[in-house]
């Protein structure tokens, strides 16, 4: 995993200048436009982390098409797809490595529904491969079972892809820069020391910061054996604080896109809710929002998220958080004395869970 991590910068770097060559790119945007533009349903669908990429792409291409609002595309599991396959659209499947059996279901009932299924995986040698009428391939395979590189790879696709519909041009240096933050894992080791004796944690996050903390609450639950949740920033004080204890931890998510307005104001509530209960909390937050937010609010650190012009709307608030919130895991996995590689399958009744 600490690998992974390092390695994602130069990865996402040379992904976006080898995706900009495949003509599946194209043809996948292409295809999304032409739905969108007849009125049909374009849908993005995985499992796991590549769920919450999905939600990710989902979000990048809404941004891109810029539909009426309630056109919006959407991230839906996959087992509702089964059930209700998609006949006249387009489904986007995530599957980093294109055997997971309910996406594969999904893109399978699609395809004999009449429905333009799509793919993006690590290659092309994968069941769920042969249902793609639309394969895009990343070929940079995760080296981790606690998937890092795999949740990075499919959003740096959407963006490839959004920035074909838009007509954008995408600057891969500026990607490289505003992930490249391995190198100062300081604030990730306070944050983790801040949080290493709780007994759960609840990850919070408005917009496109709900998926980073839906990865979050995953990344932590499987790589550091916490138990963690995500909630949509407003739900959290709407009834789940009332089983908080001091003992429950908080971790806050505010990229540029919480902005000055209203979501702000209830991120500023959310952590006067948790000093209220003496719960330790901390917040990854964009570094113009630092000073909005006083130091007693945040005991257990917090990490200021980078920014850059050159990388902007749903895909900066996307990135900024990805290396960060992983390094927050990885480095909580080595306060409890954990390996973040294993999944726990060194207990047999894990592996057997695990299958």
């Amino acid at each position: 995993m600490t690998e992974m991590i390092a390695a994602e910068p130069a990865l996402a770097q040379r992904l976006v200048r080898r995706l900009r060559e495949q003509d599946s790119v194209r043809a996948l945007a292409e295809a999304v436009q032409a739905a969108t533009k007849r009125g049909r349903p374009v849908v993005v669908t995985g499992c796991g982390t590549s769920q919450h990429a999905a939600m990710a792409v989902a979000a990048l291409l809404t941004e891109a098409v810029a539909p009426p609002a309630g056109q919006e595309i959407r991230a839906v599991e996959a087992l509702p797809l089964v059930r209700r396959p998609i006949s006249a659209g387009v489904l986007i499947g995530i599957s980093h490595e294109g055997g997971t059996a309910a996406t594969n279901a999904a893109l399978e009932a699609t395809r004999a529904a009449g429905g333009t299924t799509a793919l993006i995986t690590v290659g092309g040698g994968s069941p769920g491969a042969a249902l793609a009428d639309h394969l895009i391939t990343t070929a940079e395979q995760d080296q981790s079972w606690c998937h890092t590189v795999g949740y990075l790879s499919p959003i740096i696709a959407g963006i490839v892809v959004g920035s074909r519909i838009s007509g954008t041009r995408l600057d891969a240096v500026a990607i490289h820069a505003l992930l490249d933050v391995a190198h100062e894992p300081r604030g990730a080791a306070n944050v983790a020391a801040g949080l290493a004796g709780v007994d759960r944690l609840i990850v919070a996050g408005a917009g496109p910061d709900e998926v980073s903390a839906r990865e979050m609450a995953l990344k932590i639950s499987e790589g550091a054996r916490l138990a963690a949740g995500a909630l949509e920033l407003e739900t959290v004080l709407h009834g789940h604080l009332a089983a908080a204890t001091r003992w429950t931890g908080l971790i806050v998510i505010g990229t540029d896109a919480v902005g000055g307005g209203l979501a702000a104001q209830r991120l500023q509530r959310v952590l006067e809710a948790a000093r209220a209960l003496s719960m330790p909390a901390a917040v990854l937050i964009d570094e113009s929002l630092t000073g909005s937010i006083e130091q007693a609010l945040t005991p257990a650190g917090r990490i200021a998220l980078p920014h850059t012009g050159r990388v902007r709307g749903v895909a900066a608030s996307l990135l900024a958080p990805i290396l960060p919130l992983q390094l927050v895991a990885e480095r909580l996995a080595r306060a409890r004395g954990v390996d973040p590689d294993t999944l726990g399958r060194e207990d047999p009744d894990q592996a057997a869970a695990h299958g």
